[in-house]
């Protein structure tokens, strides 16, 4: 195994203690709301979330925080793009709080200056790391190569929403794992158009995820933050 590898699988398993599995990305509202009722609707969900929405837009975020840590650029204008663009603020938490925390977590763990330099220019501009950027500047800090990184978090971030729907919907464990292939000509795509897309196409059309994480707030009962 790669030295790359090696990070990135610890980077984005399922027990980096960053808060993940605490959100569902307004899916929990939607499978309240009759939107969501099964594997395919939830596979429907997940690709809307990685082609249209957050996926593609972080995708996007993490190639832009990795190339200016490499070219020694500043980050101040993503890291403020980053923390901008989000369409509700339950999106923007889910996003800062991981961001946070994985910051956090990397600088005790798999130290680099360049992450330091991260978290002050984030109290500098009293803005939290957004996810994305945090990703991109510990990839570029470590010499990892871009390409498997942006794979790797676009899995973990359609991982994380599979897992929540089979716990919500329900769906089988076997379903979730049908759903992790399916979506892997999809991820390679949104992982390839955001590899070439420049910071003047960023932007998200996903109107629907958007009011489902806002609506989420006033459900009843839930299991889930977002």
């Amino acid at each position: 195994m790669t030295e790359a590898a090696y990070k990135l699988l610890a980077w984005f398993s399922p027990a980096m203690p960053i808060g993940a599995y605490s959100y569902s990305h307004g899916l929990e509202y939607a499978i309240e709301a009759g939107l969501v009722t099964d594997a395919p609707t939830l596979r429907a969900y997940v690709e809307t979330a990685l082609c249209h929405g957050t996926g593609q837009l972080d995708a996007s975020l993490l190639c832009a925080a990795y190339r200016a840590s490499c070219e020694g650029c500043q980050l101040a204008d993503i890291v403020t793009l980053a923390a901008a663009l989000r369409g509700t603020s339950e999106l923007a938490l889910e996003s800062a709080a991981q961001g946070r925390a994985l910051l956090t977590l990397l600088r005790q763990a798999w130290p680099a200056s360049p992450l330091d330099a991260l978290a002050a220019l984030c109290r500098e501009q009293e803005v939290e790391p957004a996810h994305a950027v945090t990703v991109g500047v510990a990839c570029a800090a470590h010499g990892l190569p871009l390409q498997p990184c942006v794979v790797a978090f676009l899995h973990g971030f359609a991982a994380n929403l599979i897992s929540a729907g089979v716990r919500l919907v329900p769906l089988g464990q076997t379903d979730g794992q049908r759903l992790t292939a399916a979506l892997e000509d999809t991820i390679q795509g949104v992982a390839a158009d955001a590899l070439a897309a420049p910071l003047g196409d960023l932007g998200t059309a996903s109107p629907m995820i958007d009011l489902c994480a806002i609506a989420h707030e006033t459900q009843y009962t839930r299991l889930f933050r977002s």
